[in-house]
């Protein structure tokens, strides 16, 4: 496969400056450096990682959010005021031949631990463990694709000194068939029968959870064992959750799925994944798997017979985003958890989906006459997920076979659910791009769009790509079950136009419901989840096909009472305490309209006078990637 960016270590004869640099940081201090830089990439930062749910601008794409973040820093560490592009380039040439021939790991990782601590990555215990569990994958990667000195100092010194571009455009091959006429859906007749789906993502249960435990302590996860008790002015952690950066016990996940019944009877439930906690610094491949396989035990234990159709979430894997595409062989691939999965979701799906969830994690079913289900890995358009620094051009060749299975579900008269984790807004921009264009092509097919990923309550529209006014297709982002961060635990149910002979399989409605932790958390409570709101009800929508949506945000946009109520659902009922204003609300109400990332043309109607920046730099942030 295609390697990135490798640079060859050749060069001009290097400069009394560059020479005065190698030889104040030396060969140690120039691959610390390296791994510091892959740091950033694999650590989730302090500021996101810590940061309340709410609506956090973002930096431009092109240059991702961490490493931005961290360039004055390192200059700042290695004394870099005054570095010169030629400099930085017999610099980072340099790094490039040191690292190849570096044989110890572990050597490098221990420099690291050095780096993430003063950088401040995280805290010190944090930095040591996360090191140790990233190192042997951090560095195959960079050593696989180390980036061109062009392109690191082009990060560190800006486009002057080069162009960071390390994941370049590609495309993928849409057939000769000529797209058919686009035929606006139809609402079904009244009467016709209707399918409730139950909707689970981002469960995220802690095994360490501990009642009365600090939720405001230094790690990047809290209510645990290791917390330590709070301050005499603070309570702990509370017995079903907390309203912090914290993650589910076990009871509350039996809570939520014991108290399904007034939600259903479900026809089917689609999961989409992220069932370990967010200790990301300290996870083995056992706990992952004790994570799977005991929380899809609980599910099948509750749910009985209802079939279920599960999706891999990003933080299935250990490290954490870790997911190398097929063509990675040994112990670094991620046969170990494809094959558990296969394994304990064996029940619920047929041989076909299962051959090709062993192979990279995504499959396609028929659940019933006239629909197929397409379950997507979305780690392979995670810009997160640092195997794509090798070759991020359709992993796994999944898109293409997006393509084969919407043809031919197009050839035969079938409907399509797609299910997935990450939503096609936040991914890198070329995968992005692709498949924006496969909604388009596929317009006429596709039924439903199901992601969660980010925590909260939103959506994403998708407009013709012509003139990027149509509204034709929706994708649902479900709120999560966890509380992380500081939101009550919650699910979702679909109405779905049901299943009966030209079923259109359409969403017709949906509902959110919640654990309202404040209530459940009392002194002698039981915990009580609740109806928060259905979507058309609550927004006064005709019906919830794209056009709806569209509206409603440009309702939203005008109606700030409106916006307010959406802002409080978003959150799940628990919005924070700041004010939402008018920079937020555009932030918002321009995440909703952008399912194409990287793509500012998406929002130039929402606030034509504001001076809107691009609209990646206003997407709102999940809480963590």
């Amino acid at each position: 496969m295609p390697r990135h960016g490798v640079s060859s270590g050749q060069g001009r004869p290097r400069s009394g400056r560059e020479q005065t640099l190698d030889r104040s940081l030396g060969a140690p201090s120039l691959r610390l450096l390296w791994m510091g830089l892959a740091l950033a990439l694999a650590l989730p930062d302090s500021q996101v990682l810590w940061a309340p749910a709410g609506a956090h601008p973002l930096p431009a794409q092109g240059h991702p959010a961490k490493f931005i973040r961290l360039a004055p820093q390192l200059r700042e560490a290695f004394s870099w005021w005054n570095l010169t592009c030629p400099a930085c380039k017999g610099l980072f040439t340099a790094i490039d031949i040191r690292l190849r021939h570096e044989d110890s790991v572990a050597r490098v990782g221990s420099m690291a631990i050095k780096m993430c601590t003063l950088l401040k990555i995280a805290p010190p215990a944090v930095c040591q463990s996360a090191v140790q569990l990233f190192q042997d994958d951090v560095v195959e990667v960079w050593t696989r694709s180390v980036l061109s000195p062009s392109e690191a100092c082009g990060l560190l010194l800006g486009s002057s000194c080069g162009h960071w571009d390390i994941f370049s455009s590609w495309n993928i091959s849409l057939p000769a068939v000529p797209k058919p006429s686009p035929q606006p859906p139809v609402p079904p007749a009244p009467g016709s029968p209707v399918s409730r789906v139950l909707f689970l993502t981002d469960l995220h249960w802690d095994h360490d959870y501990l009642e009365g435990t600090d939720p405001d302590c230094e790690n990047p996860l809290c209510c645990r064992q290791d917390s330590g008790p709070p301050p005499a002015s603070r309570p702990g952690a509370g017995y079903w959750g907390e309203y912090s950066k914290c993650d589910l016990p076990l009871r509350t996940l039996e809570s939520l799925l014991s108290g399904l019944g007034p939600a259903g009877p479900f026809d089917m439930v689609y999961w989409t994944g992220d069932i370990p906690a967010h200790n990301i610094w300290q996870q083995s491949r056992q706990d992952q798997l004790r994570a799977l396989t005991t929380v899809t035990d609980l599910v099948r234990k509750f749910l009985g017979p209802v079939p279920v159709y599960p999706a891999v979430g990003n933080h299935e894997s250990t490290p954490v985003n870790g997911f190398p595409p097929p063509f990675i062989a040994g112990n670094q691939s991620s046969h170990w958890l494809y094959e558990a999965m296969a394994k304990a979701w064996e029940p619920w799906l047929p041989a076909e989906a299962l051959h090709t969830l062993r192979i990279g994690g995504f499959y396609a079913l028929s659940p019933r006459p006239g629909l197929r289900l397409i379950s997507l890995n979305m780690n392979f358009c995670s810009r997160e997920n640092f195997w794509l620094l090798i070759n991020s051009t359709d992993p796994a060749g999944q898109l293409q076979w997006l393509v084969g299975e919407l043809q031919a579900s197009e050839d035969r008269g079938d409907k399509v659910h797609i299910i997935g984790h990450i939503p096609p807004g936040h991914c890198l921009k070329s995968w992005s791009w692709n498949y924006y264009r496969i909604v388009e092509r596929y317009e006429n097919t596709l039924a439903g769009q199901f992601f969660g990923h980010t925590h909260v309550d939103e959506f994403e529209v998708f407009y013709d790509e012509e003139t990027l006014s149509r509204p034709l297709s929706v994708a649902f982002l479900a709120p999560s079950a966890t509380t992380y961060i500081s939101l009550n635990p919650g699910y979702r149910v679909y109405q779905i136009d049901g299943n009966y002979s030209g079923s259109s399989h359409l969403v017709l409605d949906h509902e959110t419901y919640i654990l309202n932790l404040t209530q459940a958390n009392q002194p002698g409570a039981t915990p009580h989840w609740k109806l928060l709101y259905r979507a058309r009800e609550t927004y006064g929508l005709p019906n919830v096909l794209p056009a709806a949506w569209h509206d409603l945000v440009y309702r939203m946009r005008s109606d700030t009472q409106l916006f307010q109520t959406f802002w409080f659902l978003y959150h799940k009922g628990h919005p924070p305490s700041e004010p939402c204003g008018t920079p937020c609300r555009l932030a918002t109400l321009c995440a909703q309209l952008s399912a194409r990332s990287d793509s500012p043309a998406l929002c130039r109607h929402l606030a034509p006078d504001a001076n809107l920046p691009p609209v990646q730099s206003l997407r709102p942030r999940p809480p963590l990637c």
